[in-house]
């Protein structure tokens, strides 16, 4: 045939060499996705994601207490978070616990009420301005207003859906309360009412306790001292660590 038909020749060694050449590609295809596929799974070892570790929480039979979590060393304090200004974060005197105990009496509707306050500061620990009275009202409006109403009157919105009523903060003893006290009742609880120590961190603590003193200034304009005003701002360390609570009663 290939005497005969010369070009029928030529044609047929073109499509074997088509032929082998198609071959050879895919050969060479196979080859490098084999490649790729081997070394993508050698790649994706599960050793780290298995390795023997604790999540938080999880029981561990290597320690005595069975905790995997441990508790930090005695003494520690993060960077930051010594608090050293003890009237700022604790709202209390250096002679806290050593001048006199604190006189409390209970009411019949299951409130605590304090008579005597001599470990709480009668100062504010910051300067006071227009923008802390102002961060004050917001945060008041948000944590307090719910059960101590508008004005402090005891008559927030759950107290009207049947809740306990808190005392008011316009009664003698609380106008005569140091803001301490107020510092202190909303870092450590008092009486039915919990901590708010995680929720509100301690320069809002102060900016509420601010409020709370204007707010019986205009309930009770005559009978109050006016509020201590400055044009300073609030000092660094009265902005910063908001997560930190305050010391103990």
């Amino acid at each position: 045939m290939s005497k005969n038909n010369p070009q029928a020749e030529v044609k047929s060694k073109k499509a074997k060499v088509k032929r082998q050449k198609a071959k050879g590609g895919v050969a060479r295809f196979t080859f490098y996705f084999l490649l790729f596929t081997f070394s993508l799974t050698a790649g994706c070892r599960y050793d780290m994601q298995d390795q023997p570790r604790y999540k938080a929480f999880k029981k561990s039979e290597f320690f005595s207490d069975d905790k995997a979590m441990r508790d930090l060393p005695e003494g520690t304090v993060a960077r930051g978070f010594l608090r050293e200004n003890k009237a700022f974060y604790t709202g209390k005197k250096e002679t806290a616990g050593t001048v006199a105990p604190v006189e409390a009496t209970i009411d019949a509707t299951g409130n605590t009420l304090v008579a005597s306050f001599p470990d709480d500061i009668e100062e504010f620990p910051l300067p006071v301005t227009k923008e802390l009275l102002d961060r004050g009202e917001e945060r008041y409006k948000v944590f307090c207003i719910v059960c101590h109403g508008p004005v402090g009157k005891g008559d927030g919105m759950i107290v009207r859906r049947g809740f306990p009523q808190p005392p008011t903060y316009h009664d003698d003893r609380l106008r005569n309360a140091p803001v301490g006290h107020f510092y202190d009742v909303m870092t450590n609880g008092w009486g039915k009412m919990n901590s708010y120590a995680s929720q509100v961190p301690p320069a809002d603590r102060w900016a509420i306790v601010a409020y709370i003193r204007a707010l019986q200034i205009s309930q009770n304009p005559s009978g109050m001292n006016p509020m201590p005003m400055t044009n300073q701002t609030a000092t660094p360390s009265a902005s910063s660590n908001t997560n930190t609570q305050g010391g103990a009663r």
